[in-house]
C-alpha cells in the first residue's frame, strides 16, 4: 500500500503538462484575482452603505445609491470573470487530458510485448480513459477553486487586519483547527482512492477479457466461474469505493463545523466591540461577511484536497505506465535480404525469473528445409516464434540468421524476411486479393 498522502513529485510532474498553456493559466489567474478582489470589496461597500443609514434621520441617500451601484458593478464584472475563468480552465484541463492520452498511445507503441503481455488490456484502457479523466477533473478543481480560495483567504486576512487586530487574531488562532481537520481526513482517504483506482483497473480488465472471449467462455462452460470472479472483484470495488467516499465526505461537514465556531466567535467579539463603540455597525457587518468568506475557501480547498488525493492516485498509475521502459532501440543496421539459414545456439529463455521455459536449446534449419515444431500447450512453440521475430530477446545463447546474430539487425530489417500466418484471423478493409497478399 502506498504512503497515504499527496505525492508532491506526481503533482509537480502533472503541472509540467500545463506549461504549454501557461498563457491561458495566467489569464485564468488574473480572473481569479479579480473575482477574489470583488468578493473582498463588496462587503466593505455594504458596510459603508449600512453606516450611511445608521441612526434615525442620518440616512445619506446619495451615498447609499452610489454604494449600491458599485456593488452591482463589481458583482457583474465578477460574474463575467468567473465565466471566462471557467472556459479557460476547462480548455486547459481538456487539453492536458488530450496530451496525456496522445503520449500514452505513442508510448504503448514503443513498449515491448513483455509489458503488454504482463498487463491486461482492460487495465491499460482504464489508465488511459478513467484515470486520465479523474486526474484532469482534479486539475480543473485545482485551477477553479484553489486559486480563488488562496487569494480570498490572504485578502480577507489583510483587510481584517487593517480594520481590527483583535478580531483578526481570534480568527487566525481558530483557523488551524479547520486546517488540521481537513489534513487529517485527507491523509486517511488517499489509500482508499489508490485502492479504488487499482481495483477499478482489475475489474475493467476482467470485463474486457470475458467480453472478448465469450465464445471460449461458453464453449468451456465457464459462465458461473466468470460471474463469481466478477462478483468478487465488484464486491471489492464497492467496499473500497464506499470507504473512500465515506471518509472524503467527512471533510466538508467537519470543516464547516469548525468554521461555524469561528463565525460565532467573530460575531460575539464584534458585537461586544460595537457596543463599546470600538467599531461601527457597518464595520461589524464587514467582519461578519469576511468571517463567512474566510471560512468558505477552506471548505472549497478541503474538497479540492480530496479530489487531488483521488487525482494523485490516478496520476501515479498513469505515470507508472508512461515510465515503463520502452523497447530496446534498434541498431543502425541497413535492411538486407537473408537466404533462410536459421540457427539457435544454446538458447535459454524465461518469461518470469523463477519459471524456466526454454533451457540450452539448439537447432539448425538449412535454407529450403521444412521443420515442424510440435508439442503440448505451454511447451514453448509460440515462444520460439516470438524469439525468432524478436518480439522477445533470448536470456542467453544466440539466434543467428545467415550467421548473423539477429540482435544486431533492426526489427524491421529482420521481420521483412519472414512470412507469418497467425492463429487469429485478421481482415482488413479491401479486396480478397489484398487480404490474401
Amino acid at each position: 500500500m502506498k504512503k497515504p498522502s499527496l505525492n508532491p513529485r506526481v503533482l509537480r510532474r502533472l503541472l509540467q503538462y500545463v506549461k504549454p498553456y501557461r498563457r491561458e493559466a495566467l489569464f485564468s489567474l488574473l480572473c481569479a484575482l479579480f473575482v477574489s478582489a470583488a468578493a473582498l470589496v463588496i462587503p466593505v461597500l455594504s458596510g459603508q452603505a449600512i453606516d450611511a443609514m445608521a441612526g434615525p434621520g442620518q440616512t445619506d441617500a446619495a451615498r447609499v445609491h452610489t454604494y449600491l451601484l458599485l456593488i452591482l458593478l463589481f458583482a457583474a464584472l465578477s460574474a463575467i470573470c468567473q465565466q471566462a475563468m471557467a472556459v479557460k480552465n476547462n480548455r486547459i484541463t481538456c487539453s492536458v487530458a488530450r496530451d496525456l492520452r496522445d503520449e500514452i498511445t505513442a508510448h504503448i507503441m514503443r513498449l515491448p510485448l513483455s509489458y503488454l503481455d504482463g498487463h491486461p488490456t482492460g487495465d491499460l484502457v482504464s489508465r488511459m480513459v478513467s484515470d486520465v479523466d479523474t486526474l484532469s477533473n482534479g486539475l480543473l478543481l485545482g485551477f477553479t477553486q484553489l486559486m480563488t480560495g488562496v487569494v480570498t483567504i490572504l485578502g480577507t486576512l489583510g483587510i481584517m487586519l487593517a480594520l481590527d487586530l483583535r478580531i483578526t487574531l481570534a480568527v487566525v488562532l481558530l483557523t488551524p483547527f479547520s486546517l488540521f481537520t481537513a489534513s487529517f481526513i485527507a491523509r486517511k482517504t488517499h489509500r482508499y482512492f489508490t485502492a479504488q483506482a487499482e481495483v477499478l483497473g482489475r475489474e475493467t480488465a476482467l470485463i474486457n477479457e470475458m467480453v472478448e472471449g465469450q465464445k471460449v467462455v461458453r464453449a468451456f462452460g465457464y459462465e458461473k466461474r466468470a460471474l463469481a470472479d466478477f462478483d468478487a472483484v465488484n464486491e471489492e470495488l464497492g467496499t473500497v469505493t464506499l470507504k473512500a467516499t465515506f471518509f472524503s465526505s467527512l471533510t466538508n461537514p467537519s470543516t464547516r463545523l469548525v468554521n461555524n465556531v469561528i463565525y460565532a466567535a467573530v460575531a460575539f467579539l464584534a458585537a461586544m466591540l460595537a457596543l463599546e463603540k470600538s467599531i461601527t455597525v457597518g464595520e461589524m457587518s464587514v467582519f461578519l461577511s469576511y468571517a463567512s468568506q474566510y471560512a468558505k475557501p477552506f471548505n472549497e480547498i478541503s474538497g479540492v484536497v480530496t479530489e487531488l488525493e483521488n487525482a494523485s492516485a490516478c496520476a501515479e498509475r498513469v505515470f507508472e505506465l508512461l515510465d515503463a521502459e520502452s523497447e530496446t532501440p534498434d541498431p543502425n543496421a541497413e535492411s538486407r535480404s537473408l537466404s533462410g539459414l536459421v540457427e539457435l545456439k544454446d538458447v535459454s529463455f524465461r518469461y518470469e525469473a523463477d519459471r524456466p521455459l526454454i533451457t540450452h536449446f539448439s537447432l539448425r534449419v538449412e535454407q529450403g528445409r521444412r521443420v515442424a515444431i510440435v508439442g503440448p500447450t505451454g511447451c514453448g512453440k509460440t515462444t520460439l516464434i516470438n524469439l525468432l521475430m524478436r518480439f522477445y530477446d533470448v536470456d542467453s545463447g544466440a539466434i543467428e540468421a545467415d550467421g548473423i546474430d539477429i540482435r544486431t539487425l533492426s526489427r524491421h530489417a529482420l521481420r521483412a524476411n519472414y512470412g507469418m500466418v497467425l492463429q487469429e484471423t485478421w481482415l482488413r478493409s479491401g479486396t480478397i486479393r489484398e487480404n490474401i497478399a
